[in-house]
């Protein structure tokens, strides 16, 4: 078990193309880090370069106390279970599971025990003598994390594992992973796509937009609190709804108007715009669709029902309110669900929400305004050119040569590494 602490992580390709910009995190000793951002967000580039697969640009990569930027793959003491399942087809469970070991001359009877321990914890005991093509998808995932769990790395990194099996498969994983990280005491970073995956895992989850880190918080901080506008709209299922608004303060109370309503803001929310003495202004205007409440009273906001689904527990209203699509949860009972309570097209009708449940936003940055802003980073040193000797005389001082980058181990049908563990020995 080890921390993991990125400084300035950077990753450009044929340098141009810039994957992975200024990447600042410090991780815990056994803390699971879920990675989440929209497709090409440079999330899996940063676990590539944690796992040694990818050369850092710029920046240090330190495991525990020890640096490794130019530490190889196989040397980092971490594993790594990738998108897809990866498995040596002629081989069976059993086989795949101790490959890694056996390539590290360990005593058959410690590879025993040490496959049986996780066959046992992933609940895949009887399926040690079968071969990959008699799986299900959800049994060579577990298959693959056997694989990894075998070798008890300081660093647990998983590449989109579940992003192949289907919803049920998923949601049977997700609990398997959570599970898993309470029998395997050691720090998980974990990248995917699916923002649920990413409430329901992580301690901590890192958003991520084109390079950048937009925020970095605990699953309810980058829910109730989202740094800026990506965030909010990324987070949660279904999306932020946002409205065109005014942000009003009078004194030490602050209020939002919108499509002829005014809702004032709870006392907390006063606090932080106050804290950063934020003024009236234009403000885009957040509220999730599971925070707005029907009214049939005069003051709430107009809309027009387009579409409504039948969710089971509740129904999506996606309504047409001040120009912009808005979608509105409306929980149901089941006597009502039975009867079936709908919304029909054309239908007009009104909705409020609590001042507590509004987010504002700055109209031209996206900030949060109840966050304080960030500091600008300071300048980077400009690096010292080296002195000039004296007219006249020749400097016999060589160079220092520049470092050499460490080579990547060549893919090969006689190496693990090529199709799921490319952190084995020879």
């Amino acid at each position: 078990m080890a921390s993991l602490s990125l400084r300035k992580i950077k990753k450009v390709y044929d340098n141009t193309v810039v994957a992975v910009q200024s990447f600042d995190l410090e991780i815990a000793d056994k803390e699971f880090i879920v990675l989440v951002g929209p497709s090409g967000c440079g999330k899996s580039t940063t676990l590539r370069m944690v796992a040694g697969l990818e050369v850092i640009t710029e920046g240090e990569l330190y495991i525990g106390e020890k640096k490794v930027n130019t530490v190889p793959p196989k040397d980092r003491d971490i594993a790594m279970v990738f998108q897809n399942y990866a498995l040596y087809p002629h081989m069976t469970v059993y086989d795949n599971i101790a490959y890694g070991l056996r390539l590290r001359k360990f005593p058959k009877r410690v590879i025993d025990q040490k496959v049986r321990e996780a066959a046992e914890i992933l609940d895949i005991t009887e399926l040690l003598k079968r071969k990959p093509k008699a799986l299900s998808g959800g049994q060579r995932q577990r298959v693959a994390i056997g694989r990894a769990i075998v070798r008890e790395p300081q660093v647990f990194l998983m590449d989109e594992p579940l992003s192949n099996l289907d919803a049920k498969l998923r949601n049977q994983m997700r609990s398997e992973i959570i599970k898993l990280r309470q029998k395997v005491n050691t720090t998980f970073i974990y990248v995917t796509h699916d923002q649920t995956e990413a409430m329901t895992l992580g301690d901590r989850i890192v958003i991520m937009k084109e390079g950048f880190v937009q925020q970095v918080g605990t699953p309810n901080e980058v829910f109730h609190h989202p740094a800026n506008l990506f965030v909010a709209g990324f987070i949660g299922t279904p999306q932020m709804n946002f409205f065109d608004a005014r942000l009003e303060r009078t004194g030490d109370d602050y209020a939002v108007s919108v499509g002829g309503a005014q809702v004032a803001l709870s006392a907390e929310k006063c606090r932080r715009l106050l804290a950063g003495d934020v003024q009236s202004q234009d403000v885009t205007l957040g509220v999730r669709p599971e925070h707005i409440q029907l009214t049939e009273a005069s003051g709430g906001i107009a809309a027009t029902v387009d579409v409504s689904e039948m969710m089971g527990s509740a129904i999506h209203i996606h309504v047409d309110a001040e120009g912009r699509d808005v979608v509105i949860v409306v929980p149901v009972s089941e006597e009502e669900a039975e009867s079936g309570v709908w919304y029909t097209r054309g239908m007009p009708l009104r909705f409020v929400f609590r001042g507590s449940a509004a987010h504002v936003f700055d109209k031209e940055t996206g900030r949060n305004l109840e966050l304080p802003p960030k500091e600008p980073e300071p300048p980077a040193e400009e690096p010292a050119l080296p002195e000039e000797p004296p007219a006249g005389r020749v400097s016999l001082e060589k160079p220092a040569e520049k470092q050499r980058e460490p080579a990547l181990v060549p893919a090969g049908p006689e190496r693990e590494g090529e199709i799921g563990n490319p952190f084995a020995d020879d």
